[in-house]
């Protein structure tokens, strides 16, 4: 019995935990956790609530204590600094995610070892030619 239970796989229980405040100084949202799945949904509508109640209220999302983000929650950052929203993170790859959403970037293609050896390849330009 003892062997079979080494083996079993502990399950993960994904999670954002969120808090709230709203000061003088303007609105506050702390993540800790996972930015991702339904949990962005779930962001967004406190963030657009938040919003509307002080529209011209500063708004900062603290990102120091997320782990990961996910497509959505990309997309979700991105919508948050299109209106101001100021997003602090201490992370390297957090602030890369946050500096490439803040320059209207699109993520970064990764090459495979096949890409690299590859030298008289020819590359398609965009207007049909060749380079």
């Amino acid at each position: 019995m003892a062997a079979s239970l080494r083996f079993q796989r502990a399950k993960v229980t994904t999670m954002l935990r969120v808090t709230y405040s709203e000061t003088t100084d303007g609105q506050r949202w702390t993540l800790f956790g996972r930015l991702m799945g339904p949990w962005v949904d779930e962001l967004r509508c406190c963030w657009r609530e938040g919003r509307e109640r002080a529209p011209l209220a500063r708004a900062v999302v603290d990102l120091k204590e997320v782990n990961f983000i996910d497509e959505a929650g990309e997309g979700l950052l991105r919508e948050m600094l299109s209106a101001g929203t100021e997003c602090i993170a201490t992370g390297v790859a957090t602030k890369h995610l946050l500096e490439r959403l803040r320059n209207h970037r699109e993520p970064e293609l990764r090459s495979t070892p096949d890409d690299l050896g590859a030298p008289d390849a020819e590359l398609e330009m965009p207007d049909g030619g060749a380079k």
